[in-house]
């Protein structure tokens, strides 16, 4: 086997599982520290229109949906859900389109998003509980 052909199979044995380590671990840390800082979370909700009776359910989505992920595990509905949080939240969060970092911050989660959908379209790939247990969804 030549290097390059090594370091293909490589690659694609590793990218996935590390790629979804990649893209989760923002969401997991992120319920974490919702947790750690649920009054200053609660308030900043608050004061943007956002309802604080919300936040359970955003730290269950964050810290479930990213260990589904990370392990591969439901991980198209996980990664759906996720798609659909980082666009939600992104437009409710960071819509001042004048504002440089905002719109930066905006884009960031649609970025994220995309590469959520990329999961959704494609599977978790390598080493994931999906593919071992033959779960297509």
């Amino acid at each position: 086997m030549s290097k390059i052909n090594l370091i293909t199979s490589v690659l694609n044995t590793v990218s996935a599982p590390i790629g979804r380590l990649l893209i989760s671990f923002i969401f997991l840390m992120s319920g974490l520290n919702k947790i750690g800082n649920y009054a200053n979370t609660s308030g900043w909700m608050e004061s943007m229109g956002v309802s604080s009776s919300l936040l359970p359910l955003v730290i269950i989505i964050e810290i479930l949906a990213a260990i589904a992920i990370i392990v591969g595990w439901k991980t198209k509905i996980a990664a759906f859900l996720l798609a659909g949080f980082c666009v939600l939240s992104g437009l409710i969060f960071h819509n001042d389109f004048s504002n440089q970092i905002e719109m930066i911050m905006l884009m960031k989660n649609f970025a994220i998003a995309g590469g959520f959908l990329i999961l959704v379209a494609n599977g978790p790939g390598n080493f994931s509980l999906d593919k071992k247990l033959g779960d297509k969804i």
